[in-house]
């Protein structure tokens, strides 16, 4: 099972509901809801055109993808998902290592990604995949942080 880059034409709907599955154990748990809430077919096909989007497949079907957009200085992680039928394999960790990849390529010495303050299980499997947080932001209208970033030196 190797990641691999989609574009143009692809299942959307299939990917969109990958993620929107495997983000669902965050309702209740987050305030605000989780920005997956407001994605859609459209938005997921301008990331692959704007960024990039890679998937994990079993027999033609999503199984684990991710978002990769570049930003100054780094490359920026987001919407990683594996289908809980699927864990426990690996799969993530086979993005993540794309992601370096990636930004090893083009030059830049970091990948980071946002998790959320509440999903201390997220900060502890990124942390293990060696991300350390360096920084928090709020979403407007929120007085305390909402979101850690992590980060991680690219070898």
């Amino acid at each position: 099972m190797t990641p691999r880059r989609v574009q143009d034409r692809y299942d959307w709907g299939a990917l969109l509901r990958l993620i929107r599955t495997n983000f669902a154990f965050m309702e209740g748990r987050i305030d605000p809801p989780s920005s997956a809430n407001r994605l859609t077919e459209a938005v997921i096909e301008q990331q692959a055109s704007t960024g990039e989007v890679w998937v994990i497949e079993d027999e033609g079907y999503p199984i684990a993808c991710m978002f990769l957009t570049f930003k100054p200085g780094r490359l920026y992680l987001g919407k990683l998902a594996v289908a809980a039928s699927h864990r426990g394999r690996g799969l993530a960790r086979r993005l993540l290592q794309t992601a370096e990849t990636r930004a090893r390529d083009m030059g830049l010495p970091v990948l980071e990604l946002e998790t959320r303050v509440e999903l201390t299980e997220n900060h502890a499997a990124f942390a293990a995949m060696g991300f350390r947080i360096t920084g928090e932001t709020r979403h407007p209208g929120y007085a305390q942080p909402t979101s850690l970033t992590l980060s991680k030196p690219v070898r």
